[in-house]
């Protein structure tokens, strides 16, 4: 499965505005208002003026999944001048990826905040809903591939499919990532509006299922992500 341009444009053609042809006006309204909401900046994630948020559990998620790819820059940049990764680093990126992204993270989208916005109003098909989950089948692919190019790495000691398949999940998780974080969690927040606690606890019941069949906690993977960077910061 290719990303290509097919996940690069969910939400900047004219076409993807409209959320790919949303069914229902009211929602299309709503939609409008919270566009217009988010060009005036009016939602800033953990602002001190600002409510707690149905997707706050999500945003709080993608600043750890953030540092991760920091951490990935990082390793693309040392490979590139000629600084050898040692495995236990690959081994823990590769850990992260699949255990607290591809299971905790979108296991609590695809069964708590996805549910929750067909049931106001949102379809699942042919929308944003639709998209996400196509990207999250991606991002699973390009798991794989790297943990592929990995395990060849440190094999063969050659680093040209890991640095290309390195690449490719940088790109593709951070525009998925902005993606949710400037439309679609602003979308859901003003559809789940008045369900913030009630989406809040099912996320969180969720993210605890997740990490626990990982027999691993949350803190476990932000030290984690530290572990990385210190590690890459002393090569």
């Amino acid at each position: 499965m290719h990303e290509d341009n097919t996940s690069r444009n969910i939400f900047t053609s004219a076409g993807d505005l409209l959320l790919a042809g949303v069914l229902c006006s009211q929602t299309f309204m709503t939609i409008k208002l919270v566009v217009i909401l988010n060009q005036l900046n009016y939602y800033k994630p953990f602002s001190k003026i600002r409510a707690m948020s149905p997707t706050d559990s999500l945003r709080k998620d993608h600043v750890l999944i953030e540092k991760m790819i920091n951490a990935l820059r990082t390793m693309s940049t040392l490979l590139r001048n000629g600084n050898s990764i040692p495995p236990t680093i690959l081994e823990q990126t590769i850990e992260f990826s699949t255990n607290f992204t591809n299971t905790c993270h979108h296991g609590k989208e695809e069964e708590s905040l996805f549910p929750s916005l067909e049931k106001n109003g949102m379809p699942k098909e042919g929308g944003p809903i639709a998209r996400m989950l196509y990207e999250h089948e991606i991002t699973k692919t390009l798991t794989d591939n790297l943990r592929k190019s990995a395990e060849l790495y440190i094999s063969t000691h050659k680093s040209e499919e890991l640095l290309s398949d390195i690449d490719k999940y940088i790109n593709h998780v951070t525009l998925h990532l902005a993606k949710e974080n400037q439309r679609l969690f602003v979308m859901a927040d003003m559809l789940l509006a008045g369900q913030d606690e009630t989406v809040t606890n099912d996320l969180e019941n969720i993210e605890q299922v997740k990490l626990n069949s990982s027999k691993k906690t949350r803190k476990y993977y932000e030290d984690l992500v530290e572990r990385i960077t210190l590690q890459e910061n002393s090569l």
